[in-house]
């Protein structure tokens, strides 16, 4: 009778009973469901032991993470530091190329058509001011030259003819008439030879008579080095032929590319050394003559022009050099080695050492500013604290390739117009566990979508005119995540597989 009582159960305690089991079972599969989705912290602490492990590697939403050996990073020479925060250089250096001054450039043309008949001097002359360079054979100089003479003696013989007129005068021969006559054809004659030397003067000639009068000589307009010949004895030319070309090396440009971050700290006046290879220990000073207005889209720089005294012909066109402004102090920054930085594509990157574990790396994309020596600065990715490999990351990163991480962990990239139409494409397929990034650009003002709204994510971003808004998120499980305009008008849907 007692046995009985033992084996009854009451149907309180049954039910009781049933929810205890499905509660340790529901815990069950969320603990499961917990450790096959660990965060990378997790998954760096359980990848440490005091055992040698092999190299692995997974992909996270923080970035590519890889694990090597104690042996490895022994062998590879790795190097772990601290990001520091350090004072900012007052200077900035930037390469240029020295360049002619363009206000001391002379292009040498002929004032006449004609033939080259002589050449005296070479490429690289140093030539004055006024010297003979070249001579050029001209009809049109000889016929300017004929007319000139003619008219020279046609006047001589008319100041002939008034002297015995004004004597004739004198003795009552001639009529005060008659002299008038004479004196007006003499003025008539006078300003035809005057007229007819202007034209020798404007074809670079003089009114020398003699041999060799149909020749005009070219003479240098400036003091200077020929940089240019291209005249040769026998060449035909008229006024607009270049025979050479001068340039006075005495004040030379030395122009300069300066990035988009860097203008606020140079400006016209400033202070600038220029020092060259091939001369080290003869640095110039100069000063900032002009910042170019206008920005090169593609390298996001801008043209600075140095001007700087060359009294010794030391810098020549086309030398490369190194230019230093002196500027304004700057806030510190936070700098790292530049051995640090890996580039992988168009992307730089360093290895962030684990906080758990010493043998695991996170790769950690960077913005870089102006290096200065071996750092150089970084303006994100990186805070003060951080331990990054500063030597042997070329090591970290080889793993990295070798293991295939990187492309199983790049981030999902996807443009989406907003036109009068809609989203174009309205439907977009991304992959669950890797990082997306949704980029919307509206591209009229005849749409209802300047906002973007994606309601189970808790997001919403206005889209102005033109320009791109990015939306960055990592898919957790597929399904389907619905994107809408502000008014619920225009819809678009993710597919997450």
């Amino acid at each position: 009778m007692t046995e009985d009582r033992r084996l009854r159960v009451r149907p309180g305690v049954a039910v009781v009973s049933l929810l205890a089991v499905l509660i340790v079972g529901a815990g069950g599969m969320y603990l499961l469901t917990r450790g096959r989705h660990m965060p990378v912290s997790s998954t760096a602490t359980a990848a440490s032991s005091n055992e040698p492990q092999p190299a692995t590697g997974s992909s996270s939403t923080l970035g590519v993470v890889v694990s090597l050996t104690r042996d490895a990073v022994d062998r590879s020479g790795i190097v772990v530091t601290e990001v520091s925060v350090q004072p900012a250089t007052n200077s900035l250096r930037v390469p240029g190329v020295v360049e002619p001054n363009a206000y001391r450039q002379v292009s040498v043309t002929p004032l006449v058509g004609g033939r080259v008949v002589g050449v005296s001097a070479q490429l690289g002359d140093h030539v004055r001011k006024g010297q003979r360079i070249a001579q050029v054979y001209s009809p049109e100089l000889a016929e300017a030259r004929t007319k000139y003479v003619a008219a020279k003696a046609m006047l001589e013989a008319h100041d002939r003819e008034l002297q015995r007129t004004q004597k004739l005068v004198e003795i009552g021969a001639a009529s005060r008439q008659e002299l008038e006559r004479i004196h007006a054809e003499h003025a008539a004659q006078t300003a035809d030879v005057e007229s007819a030397r202007s034209r020798l003067e404007l074809l670079g000639a003089d009114d020398a008579p003699g041999q060799g009068s149909a020749t005009a000589n070219v003479t240098a307009p400036i003091g200077g080095v020929i940089t240019e010949r291209p005249a040769n004895a026998g060449l035909n030319v008229d006024p607009a032929t270049k025979l050479f070309t001068i340039v006075d090396l005495s004040n030379v440009w030395i122009v300069a590319d300066v990035y988009e971050r860097d203008l606020q700290r140079v400006h016209q006046g400033t202070r600038a050394t220029v020092t060259t290879t091939a001369f080290p220990e003869r640095p110039l000073e100069g000063k900032i003559g002009f910042i170019d207005p206008q920005l090169n889209a593609a390298t996001r720089t801008a043209k600075i022009r140095v001007e700087v005294v060359n009294p010794r012909g030391d810098l020549r066109p086309g030398m490369y050099a190194d230019v230093t402004f002196e500027t304004a102090a700057a806030a510190p920054v936070l700098a790292v080695p530049k051995e640090a930085v890996q580039h992988v594509a168009d992307r730089q990157v360093v290895y962030v050492s684990s906080p758990n574990d010493t043998v695991t790396f996170i790769e950690r994309e960077v913005r870089l500013g102006s290096g200065v020596g071996e750092q150089v600065e970084v303006l994100s990715g990186l805070s003060a604290g951080e331990r990054i490999v500063s030597k042997g990351s070329f090591s970290v990163r080889a793993e990295v390739e070798r293991l295939g991480l990187r492309a199983a962990s790049a981030a999902q990239a996807v443009r989406i117009a907003v036109t009068e139409k809609g989203f174009e494409p309205d439907r977009v397929s991304l992959r669950a566990g890797a990082p997306a990034q949704l980029t919307f650009v509206r591209t009229t003002d005849k749409t209802c979508g300047t906002e973007v709204v994606f309601p189970s994510l808790g997001l919403k971003r206005t889209l102005p005119l033109n320009e791109p808004v990015v939306i960055e998120f990592t898919p957790a499980r597929t399904g389907e995540v619905a994107f809408t305009c502000g008014m619920n008008m225009l819809k678009g849907v993710v597919m997450i597989q």
